[in-house]
């Protein structure tokens, strides 16, 4: 692990629009959302973000100094501005994997930096394995391996820090179900009924950013909840992929780990991070050698948090001027 950091470091102003973007149809299904921002001559780096359902919105844009990087954002099948929303055939990591490989092509990049969040943090994982030689490196946040046990904690586990949180998710579902909560979920968010549908998607999303931060925001919360576009593909892609273990094999990002192992990685973990704790960090750590590890103490899950934020800010930029992380 790295030393503590003395500077804090902020984001960068806001993108108010891209400087192009498209519509990427990746199969007869699936039309994909991208964007590009940034220096059209930069270093090339891809943000994959969280849900799997989340979406990147224009925020994301912020992370990297726009001078340097040759900035894409995107949104995976099913999230955000993609189409169709929240649309479960098709929807794999593999799929995901072949997206991201297309896209790169379709933009005419050689190599790019990897960076995403949480569910991001699998994809990137997953991606690079199966195309290390498209990337430059990795900056993860908030890692998540995609393993039984960690989706058992999410679904479970977490009503141990988070009582009254996890009492309104399992409320939700009537007591004859409870034993199994992924599908009873996912039944309800595929029901004909547009409400009960709707309350499902709701319930799930209050949960999941009720256990996102160190310092609890109840307003935060329902600003999440009653954003319908984002909700309705985070919540319906995060119970249909949980469902499905992640469309992996148990404990194949780690098994599989030498073949992006030669390539920089920076890991910023929330200490206090409960959705994907600290234990997953710790484990990549340990199983890619030079790998550089920050632990950000006072924070959890999201990436709004101030520690967080300055953490991925000082990576990026150690990058720009490095093109490693140690």
């Amino acid at each position: 692990m790295d030393a503590p950091r003395q500077i804090t470091y902020e984001q960068f102003p806001p993108i108010e629009r891209p400087r192009r973007s498209g519509m990427l149809a990746v199969d007869d299904l699936h039309t994909l959302y991208w964007e590009e921002s940034g220096n059209p001559d930069g270093v090339p780096v891809v943000y994959l973000h969280g849900g799997p359902g989340e979406g990147a919105p224009p925020t994301k844009r912020q992370f990297w100094d726009p001078d340097h990087y040759r900035i894409v954002l995107f949104d995976q099948r099913g999230a955000l501005r993609s189409t169709p929303l929240a649309e479960l055939r098709n929807n794999t990591t593999q799929a995901l994997v072949t997206d991201l490989e297309a896209l790169r092509e379709h933009l005419g990049i050689d190599r790019w930096l990897i960076t995403g969040g949480s569910w991001g943090t699998t994809l990137a994982l997953a991606y690079g394995e199966a195309h290390p030689q498209s990337c430059l490196g990795f900056i993860l946040r908030g890692v998540f391996l995609g393993t039984a046990d960690e989706i058992d904690w999410f679904i479970y586990g977490m009503r141990r820090f988070f009582p009254r949180a996890h009492e309104d998710f399992i409320n939700f579902i009537p007591e004859a179900e409870r034993h199994d909560l992924l599908k009873a979920y996912l039944d309800r968010m595929k029901d004909d009924d547009e409400q009960l549908r709707m309350d499902a998607i709701r319930c799930w999303v209050r949960y999941s950013a009720s256990c996102s931060l160190l310092r609890h925001d109840p307003d935060g919360v329902e600003e999440q909840a009653s954003d319908d576009q984002t909700s309705i593909g985070m919540a319906c892609l995060d119970a249909w992929y949980f469902k499905n273990k992640l469309f992996l094999e148990e404990d194949q990002l780690i098994r599989d780990i030498a073949a992006i192992a030669h390539l920089p990685c920076r890991i910023i973990q929330g200490g206090h991070d409960m959705i994907a704790t600290p234990n997953s960090a710790f484990r990549l750590h340990k199983a890619w050698p030079g790998s550089v590890l920050t632990i950000v103490n006072d924070a959890g899950h999201s990436p709004s948090e101030t520690g967080i934020i300055s953490a991925l800010i000082e990576a990026t930029e150690q990058f720009k001027t490095r093109g490693a992380f140690s």
